[in-house]
């Protein structure tokens, strides 16, 4: 597998919680944030997907949102009537 080698740096305590975190996962480093930098575009990615389908059919409502939310298993959003 071709990989792209890349040297960071975080704040001290975002270090330590990065470290911390692939520990409990069981993972090194280099994976954990490969998994974290993957989840992180695909947040990107729907978020500008919602945003083209909103500027195309309008603002999603309360009740598509929490629709969407009770198919998804996720908690409800902060503020929303569920």
């Amino acid at each position: 597998m071709r990989v792209d080698k890349m040297s960071i740096s975080f704040e001290a305590g975002l270090g330590e919680a990065v470290r911390g975190a692939a520990v409990r996962t069981g993972k090194g480093i280099s994976s954990w944030l490969a998994e974290a930098a993957a989840a992180k575009l695909r947040a990107e990615e729907l978020e500008l997907f919602l945003d083209d389908w909103e500027h195309e059919h309008g603002a999603l409502t309360p009740a598509q949102l929490e629709q969407a939310e009770r198919e998804l298993g996720l908690p409800p959003a902060a503020g929303s009537a569920a």
